[in-house]
């Protein structure tokens, strides 16, 4: 590989139009040019100083300023930059902001708290990759009185959709036997889609409300629901620097 070269995708994750893995969705699906022509295969390597690359037909620049935003996302608002359904996105909280930013993983809809959004492709890498063992932090209130045996089925792994779960780290903030519901915290580094939420159903139980309280060390217990601030370069080391 030439000097200035990478691979097609890490040159647009460096650029923030996506994670690695959603640009390689991209690439696969035709959305992307280089010098005028259509690159479907991943393998393909650019030079950003004599390459003219577009996606979706606008010419893509390295961006030198890198940002990164941590949002405490609401209930109702889907985790990308644009919604096929004209859903509300997490992008229309995120007001300002005059470079592309791009979520890095997903919440679902109906999960609120921690979600990064950052131009940095490399970045995005770190914190979704799970080789990297960036942690996820998850409060889950739940209907009915979970066990012990139930807690002890979360912490050493359980199968969902043909997939067993690594060990997680789990333990009990709040039986409320009045209002018949549990409270528990769970610690995974996997971040499969919904996945927290199929392994309490694994157990049989069905998960009234899911809030993402960290990120790594990163949490959002300063950020009111809504709200976003930049992180700072402390924050940002702890996940680039490992």
């Amino acid at each position: 590989m030439e000097k200035n070269e990478m691979r097609l995708q890490k040159y647009l994750a460096e650029c923030g139009i996506a994670s690695r893995r959603k640009a390689e969705e991209y690439i696969k699906e035709g959305k992307v040019q280089v010098n005028g022509e259509i690159v479907i295969e991943l393998g393909k390597k650019v030079d950003p100083q004599k390459d003219i690359i577009y996606f979706n037909d606008k010419k893509v620049t390295m961006q030198n300023e890198k940002i990164y935003i941590l949002l405490n996302k609401p209930i109702g608002y889907v985790t990308t930059a644009k919604d096929q359904f004209n859903r509300k996105t997490v992008l229309d909280l995120v007001k300002g902001i005059n470079k592309r930013v791009v979520p890095v993983g997903r919440l679902d809809m109906y999960t609120s708290g921690a979600l990064i959004l950052t131009n940095d492709g490399d970045f995005t890498y770190k914190v979704t990759h799970p080789s990297h063992e960036i942690t996820k932090t998850y409060i889950a209130t739940l209907k009915g009185t979970i066990t012990d045996e139930e807690i002890n089925i979360l912490r050493n792994g359980i199968e969902i959709e043909n997939y067993v779960t690594r060990p997680a780290k789990v333990r009990i903030l709040k039986i409320d036997i009045e209002n018949n519901i549990s409270r528990i915290e769970i610690t995974i580094h996997e971040g499969k889609n919904r996945q927290v939420r199929k392994m309490c159903e694994a157990i049989g139980r069905n998960v009234m409300a899911l809030h993402r309280s960290k990120i790594g060390d990163i949490n959002v217990k300063d950020l009111k629901i809504g709200e976003w601030r930049y992180l700072n370069q402390t924050e940002i080391n702890k996940i680039t620097i490992k």
